[in-house]
């Protein structure tokens, strides 16, 4: 199958806090500036497999939306759908680490040129080219990219495309409104729903209840695979007929941002191209662990060369045919 998969949403540089437990409420020094987004990281990994990769977002009319552009170009994304913004600045985020899994962010986002995308902003020949759409809850920050990621969803999905989405909860975002109410429409349509076991809670059983009446439940409601991502315990996966779990690569941990992105990227990418799932998810995994292994949120994005050389180092290949990968 020819995997063509768009994305939209936040296209943002981020500075990294040097320091544990630094904050943001004293002086500090950070790294960065680094492309980021979890849309943009998800496309960036995409392109890098081999796929046909679009994303739809909007920078300002400066040095951080060119470091951007011409970053995602360079690793083989689409970038005609990325609006450059005279009148705005392109977002940023900064990230302080409690600990190797707590993060604490500030954004500008809804202010900045990504928070001012629209449903215009779409171009439809563009969209047309995909066959697939991917979703960060992340993005749906505002009413306009709301209206933006229903228009995207009703195309793909009028032509015979599929839906992933992935929730991506940050806890600075659960007070804004049009995110939560976006999630309720998107499941609807959704094909592969990608939350952390952490984000299962959030959607709609009470606390005590076993993790597998929420996944069934999500079954039932049509989503087709629901794909949990378990950070170092590894990931499972869930559709009517199957289930498959896969454990987690020892690794050194550098920054963990952008690994779920990228664990996302690998498994849509290749299980819309075919391969089992139980293969999809040892590659998702290996994804991830060489994100983490890097720091910066796109730094540690990887090829399939890179992949297959992580597996045999752990002594873990495939069981499907060697990976083919699209033009």
């Amino acid at each position: 199958m020819n995997v063509t998969i768009c994305t939209i949403g936040e296209l943002l540089v981020e500075f990294l806090a040097k320091e544990a437990n630094q904050g943001f409420s004293r002086p500090g020094e950070f790294w960065g500036p680094y492309p980021s987004g979890a849309p943009a990281i998800f496309a960036d990994q995409v392109a890098r497999l081999g796929f046909g990769s679009v994303l739809f977002s909007c920078v300002g009319n400066d040095a951080f939306g060119e470091m951007n552009i011409v970053r995602l170009a360079r690793d083989g994304v689409n970038v005609n759908g990325i609006s450059v913004l005279s009148k705005a600045t392109t977002g940023s985020a900064f990230v302080s680490y409690r600990s190797q899994a707590q993060r604490d962010f500030i954004f500008n986002m809804p202010n900045s040129a990504c928070g001012l995308l629209t449903a215009d902003h779409i171009d439809e020949t563009l969209l047309n080219s995909c066959n697939h759409f991917h979703i960060m809850g992340s993005s749906l920050f505002s009413f306009r990219m709301v209206d933006a990621m229903r228009k995207a969803i009703e195309n793909v999905k009028s032509r015979g495309g599929t839906v992933s989405f992935d929730p991506n909860i940050r806890k600075e975002m659960l007070n804004i409104p049009e995110m939560s109410q976006a999630f309720e429409y998107i499941l609807d349509y959704t094909d592969i729903f990608l939350p952390s076991d952490g984000e299962l809670d959030y959607f709609g059983l009470n606390a005590g209840h076993h993790e597998q009446k929420l996944i069934d439940k999500l079954l039932r409601r049509g989503v087709g695979q629901v794909v949990v991502k378990r950070g170092v315990r590894g990931a499972s996966y869930y559709s009517e007929k199957e289930e498959h779990h896969a454990a987690g690569y020892p690794v050194t941990v550098v920054d963990p941002t952008g690994a779920g992105d990228c664990f996302g990227a690998t498994f849509v990418s290749l299980f819309l191209a075919g391969y089992a799932p139980q293969d999809a998810l040892k590659w998702a995994n290996a994804s991830g662990s060489l994100a983490i292994s890097q720091r910066g949120p796109m730094e540690g994005t990887s090829t399939i060369a890179d992949i297959e050389s992580f597996l045999r180092k752990q002594g873990i290949l495939p069981t499907s045919s060697q990976l083919r990968t699209q033009g």
